[in-house]
């Protein structure tokens, strides 16, 4: 009998609380996406990571603390990034007005990605999006 085991790619790494650290988390992923052959959709898996490592650094991240980007691809293409960070509270979507300047990062998240939600650590919280289809037709891990 042939089994055959595909055990997901994983990367992870931890950014201090400072404004680089979100093109630095961006650039992080790009090159885990290129390494796995997994940009068919990169565009929207790196506007996603922006927009919740910056939540996490403007919203979630206390003095002194920082918050850890986590990225899964599974053999399907799945793929599944993390941002977990140790400060209190839930992103919500909101409803920004047209002339306001911020207040849009989760409906992006949610309008791009699959899937996404926000889930509880000890402390503070993990918040996720899933893509699907990340590596091109006909590619195998």
């Amino acid at each position: 009998m042939n089994w055959e085991t595909h055990l997901p790619h994983f990367r992870e790494h931890f950014y201090r609380r400072e404004r680089r650290s979100v093109p630095r988390a961006r650039a992080f992923v790009r090159r885990a996406l290129e390494d796995w052959g997994a940009a068919a959709r990169g565009d929207d898996v790196l506007l996603c990571v922006s927009e919740i490592a910056t939540n996490a650094l403007l919203h979630g991240v206390p003095p002194g603390r920082g918050f850890r980007v986590m990225l899964w691809l599974e053999s399907d293409g799945q793929l599944r990034i993390e941002v977990h960070d140790s400060g209190e509270g839930t992103p919500t979507l909101s409803s920004a007005t047209d002339d306001a300047e911020t207040g849009r990062g989760l409906l992006l998240v949610e309008t791009l990605a699959d899937k996404w939600g926000v889930g509880a650590r000890n402390p503070g919280k993990v918040v996720w999006a899933e893509f699907a289809d990340c590596r091109p037709s006909g590619t195998r891990s």
